[in-house]
């Protein structure tokens, strides 16, 4: 009897991270989808699926093959999904692929970051400034003391999405090179999460840039922050991006 495709399904994969991770009460799952399936139906059909990420409301994201989904992406048979709280900016440090002639470097680590080091892998001899954010973890926020924080990442997308930051920064900014290499897993109070550098030809630009670089990665790099205090823990949730089916 041939298969009525208005009633067809397909199977795609489904990864959870940060809060929703907990909420689920997954990591990972296989699911059966209704298709024809678009990220609409689909992040409904998850929600509906795992009842508690329906605590979270409209704020859950969703990522098809590491990609923010817009409301009408098609989802495939064998396609990734991704669903998570908005990010809060590995296990083995993931290295962007660049130009042999470049610089330009956007990296994942467990290991402690050297802030020094990764400011003079973008110094060059054509550029008169290189700015450096050094971003660790604090001991007190909002009048709690944090213990440590853990950082987790969905490695493959926060990679992509870094190598797009670093693209648009170079589109909107006089810069020559920009590097940033973010922490992941238990950091202790004082250590570096994220270190950030950009050099260029004049200070404004790479001022400017790094700033601008910093602002972006906490708001669309796939990458969450979880403080734990001596009388609980919280997943730490920034604005989402501007990606349509949130």
């Amino acid at each position: 009897m041939p298969v009525d495709p208005a009633h067809s399904t397909i199977t795609v994969r489904v990864l959870f991270f940060g809060a929703a991770r907990d909420a689920a009460g997954h990591e990972e799952v296989t699911l059966e989808l209704n298709s024809p399936a678009d990220a609409t139906r689909a992040r409904a059909q998850i929600l509906a699926a795992y009842s508690g990420l329906q605590a979270f409301g409209n704020s859950l994201l969703l990522a098809v093959n590491l990609d923010y989904a817009e409301a009408t992406r098609e989802i495939q048979d064998g396609d990734e999904l991704a669903i998570f709280p908005p990010v809060s900016g590995g296990e083995v440090t993931q290295t962007s692929v660049c130009e042999p002639e470049s610089t330009d470097f956007f990296e994942l680590t467990t290991e402690p970051i050297d802030v020094g080091a990764v400011a003079r892998r973008v110094v060059l001899p054509q550029c008169g400034a290189t700015v450096t954010l050094d971003g660790y973890a604090r001991e007190w926020t909002k009048g709690r003391r944090t213990l440590y924080l853990v950082y987790e990442a969905y490695a493959p997308m926060a990679i992509s999405e870094l190598e797009r930051l670093g693209a648009q920064a170079h589109e909107k900014f006089d810069i020559a090179h920009i590097g940033i290499v973010h922490r992941t897993g238990r950091l202790e109070i004082g250590e570096t999460s994220v270190a950030i550098s950009v050099s260029a030809p004049h200070r404004r630009a790479a001022f400017e840039a790094c700033e601008w670089a910093i602002r972006e990665l906490k708001r669309t790099v796939p990458i969450w922050k979880k403080e734990v205090f001596a009388d609980g823990e919280v997943w730490v949730e920034s604005e989402p991006p501007a990606v349509a089916g949130g």
